[in-house]
């Protein structure tokens, strides 16, 4: 079995290491601009120069993600912040936006590229499209099953990379725009709301079924007792979310994985315990699910209950007064652990104080009834213990065991010759004399054991040796500090060649694309034959919803549009209007929807160029903006674009492979958030499908900066 790529998620300085020595393959971490998590602590260039170098002496690589969409006046700045990670050897950039894909990787033909989990890809025709453009890897959606995971690996020459572990969106990534049209946050942007850990009511025929939940809080994913299956079809590397978790949970989560993947190896078994499920709940869970990955039963995906850390189950209040509550303890504990009582208030503090039979005590066991000072609680309530103190104490502890690079070598020492020492991590190889000549001893010949005494002093390098042979000859000299200066000399070259440079290489950026007439038409998205008697003399194009109706009105007008999820996408040659990206590579004449995600001139360049017809622009996108973006366009390709805006919509918001109405047999319902603002559920071919809770208007005057169709989505 091919060794897989163990890849970790660093916030900061401190999860770096923490990374490194719970012994990850990988790790992908963010500058101050263009990452997706821009509230992680992330790293400033100077940091981000010494992770780089860091990672590459331990033998780990470096991603950097660059994977928010651009917009046109950010493209400068951003290619002169590509061009900074190339030249300082980052092994490989993560991005979302296919224009910025297409740009870095004819600009920078050396420099790998991996494309984000928010470009939408889950089927085959979406990565071969990745590879027809030259990228190294692609993250595929977290929603894909692992069969169809196998298939595409079988069919494709790209490297494929999966979560396995971590924080789930309720949105196919990269398609949520709920917290960018509501909250003014874009999540493709990296400032994310979490609008989706939000409490929501939810209506059904004008009643309210479920009121003040989390209805859209996902669990998080866990893959551990499942990984074997991952390891047996060949995926080129296993990510775990959390860039804007604690340096305890990187460790651990990456240890146990490391753990789980060795094992496999050996035994063909992960041999994960209880324990360490129990370990992974005290740093973090909402509770865990196998994901859709697995199939997970669409009812086990989300926790209605509580969008952050559920911790474990402790006990329960057995009786509350005189200020103090009394619980009866299933799991132990201690002085400075953080506890929850789950009452009506659901109250959260650090115990400083406790007491059993009266006596202040710092430790208590299972079974013992404990009093600790508290505000009023009811009896029956169950305790949760969210910070294990003591646990978190010995996590820290094993962080800061520093990883060691394994070495082995020979040195050589004989009369009246050069001291020669040899030294290989496995890769490389540096092999070195001595500026010194051996002489003869007459009283104190140097010892074997003073040799290696001295040549295994790596003090604070990487490096530590696994096997060091001494050849030796009797009644030699040698001044110690020759050997120290021999030792140095060899490390700092064996550094040297660790710290391997990019090939840096830059070319000119060029593409050919086809010159549009100028129009000025009207398109309809339509889903009903009565929608269609209205509308059918006044528009120029009508998209239709679905395949039914399509053929049943059979007008030259018409056009259908495919869904924006398609795991296995069927074969016609008609026109459509197309929403991800292997339909761009699989069919020949498509318009793309707004879904596209198409933020700048170069991807519309990008989509034209593949043979696009007319491209949707994102609702992400302002009237100046969209002005720029045109304007831009033509000045570089001197050619007209042919693009369309959607003026008058209720926005998708969100679309998801979770179906919230299942239970209740519906189809459609109603969300209401604490401003009670509703949003439409809709259910629609097995995916739900979230709306804005207000109607989107646009009166600007598209025509006039060159945009050839404007929308209405009915």
């Amino acid at each position: 079995m091919k060794s897989v790529e163990l890849l970790s998620p660093v916030g900061n300085m401190e999860c770096l290491f923490a990374a490194i020595n719970a012994n990850c393959d990988a790790v992908y971490l963010s500058g101050i601009n263009f990452g997706a998590r821009s509230f992680a602590g992330n790293f400033t260039n100077e940091e981000l120069v010494f992770a780089i170098n860091t990672c590459h002496l331990y033998g780990v690589k470096v991603y950097v993600t660059v994977n928010t969409l651009i917009y046109d006046i950010e493209v400068e700045r951003f290619m002169n912040y590509i061009d900074f990670l190339y030249r300082n050897n980052v092994d490989a950039v993560i991005m979302q936006d296919m224009g910025m894909i297409d740009l870095v990787r004819k600009t920078y033909p050396n420099l790998d590229i991996h494309v984000s989990t928010q470009a939408h890809i889950h089927n085959l025709e979406g990565v071969k499209l990745c590879e027809k453009l030259g990228v190294k890897r692609v993250v595929l959606a977290r929603e894909t099953p692992i069969e169809l995971i196998k298939y595409i690996k079988e069919n494709t020459n790209i490297e494929i990379e999966i979560f396995i572990h971590g924080a789930l969106c309720m949105s196919y990534s990269g398609e949520c725009l709920m917290s960018a049209l509501i909250g003014n946050r874009s999540g493709n942007r990296g400032t994310c709301a979490q609008i989706c850990r939000q409490p929501y009511d939810l209506e059904i025929d004008g009643k309210i079924v479920n009121k003040d939940k989390y209805l859209l809080s996902t669990k998080d994913l866990n893959t551990l007792n499942y990984l074997g299956e991952l390891l047996e079809i060949g995926v080129d590397s296993l990510k775990i979310e959390g860039r804007m978790k604690s340096k305890e949970y990187v460790y651990l989560v990456t240890h146990l994985y490391r753990k789980a993947i060795t094992n496999y190896n050996k035994f063909k078994e992960t041999k994960i315990t209880d324990s360490d499920i129990k370990n992974l709940k005290k740093i973090f869970n909402r509770e865990f699910t196998k994901g859709f990955i697995f199939n997970e039963d669409n009812d086990s995906f989300t926790n209605p209950f509580r969008p952050n850390h559920m911790g474990i189950k402790i006990g329960s209040v057995v009786d509350y007064k005189n200020g103090q509550a009394f619980l009866k303890l299933s799991e132990d504990l201690n002085i400075n652990d953080g506890i929850r009582i789950l009452d009506n208030t659901d109250l959260g503090f650090i115990v400083t104080r406790m007491f059993k039979d009266k006596k202040s005590i710092k430790e208590a066991k299972v079974g013992d009834i404990v009093s600790i000072p508290c505000k009023s609680v009811n009896k029956n309530s169950v305790v949760v213990k969210t910070t294990d103190y003591k646990y978190l104490k010995e996590l820290q502890d094993k962080i800061n065991i520093n990883r060691k690079v394994k070495i082995s070598g020979k040195c050589t020492i004989h009369k009246n010759s050069h001291v020669k020492l040899y030294v290989t991590d496995g890769e490389f190889e540096v092999s070195m004399n001595s500026d010194y000549i051996t002489e003869e001893s007459i009283s104190s010949p140097i010892t074997e054991e003073r040799v290696k005494e001295q040549l295994t002093k790596l003090g604070d390098t990487v490096y530590e040796f696994e096997n060091l042979e001494i050849d030796l000859s009797d009644n030699v000299f040698v001044p110690v500090n020759k050997l120290n200066n021999l030792r140095r000399e060899v490390m700092h070259t064996l550094d040297s060649k660790r710290l391997y440079k990019s090939n840096y290489k830059k070319e000119k950026y060029d593409i050919c694309v086809d010159n549009f007439p100028k129009k000025e038409e009207k398109s309809v998205l339509i889903n009903t034959y009565e929608q269609y008697l209205k509308v059918k003399d006044s528009f120029d194009t009508i998209y239709v919803d679905s395949k039914e109706l399509y053929d049943k009105i059979n007008d030259k007008k018409c056009i259908l549009k495919l869904s924006r999820v398609l795991e296995r996408l069927p074969d016609t040659d008609m026109k459509l209007l197309v929403g991800e990206l292997g339909s761009v590579y699989k069919y020949k004449n498509v318009d793309t929807d707004f879904s596209l995600n198409v933020t700048n001139s170069y991807t519309v360049a990008l989509m034209h160029s593949l043979g696009v017809n007319k491209v949707t622009l994102s609702y992400e996108l302002n009237y100046k903006q969209i002005k720029y973006l045109v304007e831009c366009y033509k000045k570089r390709y001197n050619k007209n674009p042919n693009l369309e805006v959607i003026v008058d919509s209720n926005v998708e918001v969100m679309v998801s492979k979770y179906n919230m109405l299942k239970k209740y047999d519906k189809k459609e319902g109603y969300l209401i958030d604490r401003f009670k603002n509703k949003y439409k559920v809709k259910i629609k071919d097995n995916l739900m499908y979230i709306y804005h809770f207000k109607r989107t208007l646009d009166s600007s005057n598209y025509f006039d900066i060159g945009i050839n169709s404007i929308r209405v989505n009915l």
